[in-house]
């Protein structure tokens, strides 16, 4: 009895195979190298670190901002402060003061 040798793989075949392979070596490489990629991670975790250092400074002048509106509240006004912002803002000053300029 004669040994059957394989029957040959056609081209079509083989080509259809190298391109799969090669769809497969390219979405690997995105994967890996690509913006989103594991190697991307380290650049992003360096990026969040210094967007929560941004988040607390701007948490804390946020803050600041709302305990400040909090004492210019029209039912209960800080008197120290109406004093602050009337002599800064309008260069306004008590008649005994005297005033010494800094320049």
């Amino acid at each position: 009895m004669p040994i059957r040798k394989p029957a040959p793989r056609s081209i079509g075949a083989a080509i259809a195979s190298g391109c799969a392979l090669v769809a497969l070596l390219m979405i690997g490489a995105y994967a890996l190298l690509g913006p989103t990629g594991v190697l991307a991670w380290s650049s992003y975790r360096q990026q969040l670190d210094v967007r929560k250092v941004e988040l607390s400074e701007l948490n804390a002048e946020r803050d600041a901002l709302a305990n400040r509106v909090r004492l210019l509240d029209p039912k209960a006004v800080d008197p120290d402060l109406v004093s602050e912002l009337m002599r800064s803002e309008l260069n306004v000053a008590h008649p005994d003061e005297i005033i010494v300029p800094l320049k």
